[in-house]
């Protein structure tokens, strides 16, 4: 075995940046790495693997790159390939999973390995990842970088998943499921494809992303936050930060994204009862403000609307059946009505977003930990529970020496780790700590 050998369990966004970052430390001697991805693909996952240039990254091309220390390196990317972005700085997502690709192409001390990892045991000197077909890779450290979960599969076929290939007729009557950025997406995509039918959005609240504008974060204090408030404390403060901020001048979103470094404390400060309050009845409004559209694609939503083409619809979704004549329902609760509404449509695509329960649709290799008592599901079901360390917490509350996680997979801890920005920072914690000189000794000290 190669020595200090660190083997990442996932090859999507997360896996690959903080391979990147494990690799390119040279001065410290990178450890051999081991990438294992289920997909032939790597870099890609459910984000960037799409081939649709009508799908932009919902940030800017000058905030995503893989480096913390190098914030022009997806730009400088970009501008050596020949690709430049927009005038708004927004490039497509498929465009970014190249960029990921070419960031371990030519790595040394890779070896990438396409399976499914079910196991991971972790032993006193070392961890043995177990993949489904029996092959077994033995490292100093294992990091899971699993990323989003995905919902299984729907039955008879009515509701289509949100990145599985749609195909529609011109005059098809559409019904997406929710009104985030995955059904801007679509709406987009179904509209250049010269789609003609009616479109509707179905989501509990009918709210749209808003709309990127130019605009500088504000310079927040954390001293001013009301750290460990409830909820509402917090929001009326978030309130009069940005009316204060209109009265100069400032834009909403300079206010927002002032804001944003401070979310993972906040987060950490609220005890689970605020946590639970906030989900049901701030993060909707949150996820709006905080994760936006890129102008040209809110441009054409905007159009449709106005045209009817589009139409919001608030309401909870009950699922699809079948009607007497065989033809597609989907079957909704409206607010104020008394009984269901059915839908009469021809396709129906689930775009609710990412977050999924993960006690219902767990990985193989999740559900097997679980099992085993060698991970705990956090008490609001958003992901398993991780130590500040990143650290794998099992079921009897005990930090992990030798399994860290990264990314997605650690919502519950972090809350905001679903961007470029906040993972690639969390990869450079966990490349710090797992360098040569670290993996064999400092990974066998616990810490909380």
């Amino acid at each position: 075995m190669p020595h200090d050998q660190v083997i990442i369990i996932g090859g999507g966004a997360s896996g690959v940046i903080l391979a990147a970052q494990l690799l390119r430390r040279e001065s410290a001697g990178a450890p051999h790495v081991i990438l294992v991805e289920r997909d032939a693909e790597i870099g890609q996952g459910i984000a960037y693997g799409t081939a649709d240039p009508q799908h932009l990254l919902n940030s800017r091309a000058a905030n995503m790159s893989a480096f913390p220390d190098e914030p022009a390196h997806f730009c400088d990317w970009l501008a050596q390939q020949g690709l430049p972005d927009d005038d708004e700085g927004f490039v497509s997502r498929g465009v970014y999973g190249r960029y990921l690709q070419g960031l371990i192409a030519d790595a040394r001390n890779l070896q990438r390995v396409q399976g499914e990892a079910v196991r991971v045991e972790e032993r006193t000197e070392d961890v043995v990842v177990h993949l489904e077909d029996g092959r077994r890779f033995v490292g100093d450290a294992a990091v899971l970088a699993t990323g989003h979960l995905l919902p299984r599969p729907c039955t008879q076929g009515l509701v289509t998943g949100p990145w599985d290939a749609v195909v529609t007729g011109s005059d098809d009557r559409v019904l997406i499921v929710g009104s985030g950025l995955t059904m801007i997406d679509h709406v987009t995509s179904l509209l250049e494809a010269g789609h003609e039918g009616e479109i509707i959005a179905l989501s509990r609240r009918g709210l749209l992303p808003q709309v990127h504008r130019a605009a500088r974060p504000l310079q927040i204090d954390s001293a001013e936050i009301p750290f460990g408030k409830p909820v509402s404390s917090l929001m009326r403060w978030l309130r009069a930060k940005v009316a204060a901020a209109d009265r100069a001048g400032v834009d909403w979103r300079s206010v927002v994204d002032g804001f944003r470094p401070h979310v993972r404390a906040v987060w950490q400060s609220l005890p689970q009862t605020e946590r639970k309050r906030y989900l049901r009845h701030g993060a909707a409004w949150w996820d709006i403000h905080r994760h936006r559209t890129p102008p040209v694609q809110a441009e054409r939503v905007e159009r449709a609307l106005a045209s009817g083409q589009l139409r919001l619809l608030r309401g909870r979704f009950l699922g699809g059946t079948r009607g007497p004549d065989g033809q597609t329902v989907a079957r909704c609760f409206p607010p104020g009505e008394t009984a269901p509404v059915d839908l009469a449509v021809e396709r129906i695509i689930d775009c609710r977003g990412i977050r999924r329960d993960p006690l219902e649709n767990p990985s193989a290799l999740l559900a097997g930990m679980l099992a085993r008592g060698q991970a705990r599901i956090d008490p609001l079901r958003l992901g398993v529970e991780v130590s500040a360390a990143c650290r794998l917490i099992d079921a009897a509350g005990r930090p992990a020496s030798r399994i860290l996680c990264l990314g997605p997979v650690t919502r519950a801890a972090f809350w905001e780790i679903t961007a470029i920005p906040d993972i690639r920072e969390q990869a450079a914690d966990i490349a710090q700590m797992l360098t040569p000189a670290r993996v064999r000794h400092a990974l066998r000290v616990v810490a909380a």
